[in-house]
């Protein structure tokens, strides 16, 4: 697999709390001349950056990234991210709700976003580090059932990020449509390669730029 292989599946990604524009831009002008498959920016920077860079494939996240939020908030903020010209988005499941046992509220919450955005690609974020394996298995279920486009393992925020196993038992249990996306602690071009040969359609991380001199 090449650098330019791995490079064009992966969504170059910013959301460091003290994340300036000259951070934000410097990150969309990479992505634009590496070929990423998006940049990954906080939704407060998406107007300006579609402004910046109208070629680009811009990625946000909603809920982020607790994702216990109500329905309407995160489905509110994913429309004005849409309006403002980012075409994937990235929400957080209701792990609060899940870890309750209230299925029922974490699929209205995600059919909820999905309406919102009925044009764009939703990846859903599960945050895998917090989840026993049955929880993973139900969100597995709930993701499919929310015609979502992507399962993802983590936010980065968590306790831990992306691990195989995950991918091994998502792989088992999504929907024919579904497609995975790993985050969180994917530092190496070793770890992008494994990922993607896993069955990974996408990967987060902030360390492409290991990939850009022979990309």
């Amino acid at each position: 697999m090449t650098n330019a292989e791995i490079l064009s599946h992966i969504d170059h990604t910013i959301l460091k709390p003290d994340a300036k524009w000259e951070d934000i831009a410097a990150i969309c002008a990479e992505a634009l001349q590496y070929h990423t498959a998006s940049a990954c920016i906080p939704p407060y920077w998406v107007a300006a950056a579609h402004k910046a860079f109208p070629a680009l494939n811009i990625c946000t996240v909603i809920g982020f990234p607790l994702g216990y939020q109500h329905f309407s908030v995160k489905a509110a903020e994913t429309a004005l991210a849409f309006a403002q010209g980012a075409r994937e988005i990235d929400t957080v499941i209701n792990v609060s709700s899940l870890k309750s046992g209230d299925d029922e509220t974490v699929l209205h919450d995600l059919k909820q976003v999905r309406s919102a955005c009925p044009d764009a690609v939703l990846k859903v974020i599960i945050e895998t580090c917090f989840l026993t394996e049955e929880e993973k298995i139900r969100c597995c279920k709930l993701v499919t059932e929310a015609e979502a486009d992507y399962i993802k393992t983590s936010t980065g925020f968590g306790t831990a990020g992306a691990q195989l196993e995950d991918i091994a038992l998502f792989r088992q249990y999504i929907g024919a449509h579904v497609k995975m996306k790993a985050a969180g602690g994917i530092r190496t071009r070793e770890q992008m390669e494994a990922f993607l040969s896993a069955g990974c359609d996408r990967i987060g991380c902030s360390a492409a730029k290991i990939l850009f001199d022979k990309a």
